[in-house]
């Protein structure tokens, strides 16, 4: 079974993270909502979110995914946690997947320079936080190599099946996308 980890924090997009949680779990990905901040944050739009564990509670070394939503102002919140910055860091060297949607590309993977020479995208008007990245202009989710990200909120549902169809295969993505009426 592939494990995930997803990443929360005090003004996290609330409906990217938990769509994305949602259809991993779907599919059997053991999938663990990890605070930077503490357990019990506040969304973006006001919502009370649990964690199941915090950054220190984890050290991320079983992580198939490490997947960060956007958010403002969470994604800033996240792209300067260097615990986060770290693990991304250990997992993109170990060869193992990261995602991001919305602003996290830029506020988290692109600002700590993990897109340099990598094609990408993040929500409109982020694209110079993108460091050294080829921004797909008009693209829903790009993976490029082991980093996969996606536009905005619109695509969470897109992202989530393609992180699916990374973790288990391009059947489980499609029996997925089936039973969800997408």
């Amino acid at each position: 079974m592939s494990k995930a980890y997803a990443f929360v924090a005090d003004g996290t997009e609330e409906v990217e993270l938990l769509a994305v949680v949602d259809l991993l779990r779907r599919a059997g990905v053991d999938t663990v909502i990890t605070s930077v901040d503490g357990i019990a944050v506040t969304s973006s739009h006001g919502v009370k979110i649990t964690a199941d564990g915090l950054m220190s509670d984890f050290d991320f070394a079983d992580a198939d995914l490490l997947f960060i939503p956007g958010g403002m102002p969470g994604s800033v919140r996240m792209g300067g946690c260097e615990a986060l910055v770290s693990a991304v860091d250990r997992q993109l060297k170990a060869h193992k997947h990261v995602a991001a949607i919305c602003a996290a590309p830029a506020e988290v993977l692109g600002a700590n320079g993990f897109m340099n020479g990598r094609r990408g995208i993040c929500f409109p008007n982020f694209e110079s936080k993108m460091k050294g990245a080829d921004v797909v202009s008009g693209a829903r989710v790009v993976t490029d190599g082991n980093i996969t990200t996606a536009r905005g909120l619109g695509c969470a549902i897109d992202l989530g099946l393609e992180l699916i169809k990374i973790l288990c295969g391009g059947d489980v993505a499609e029996d997925i996308k089936n039973k969800i009426q997408y």
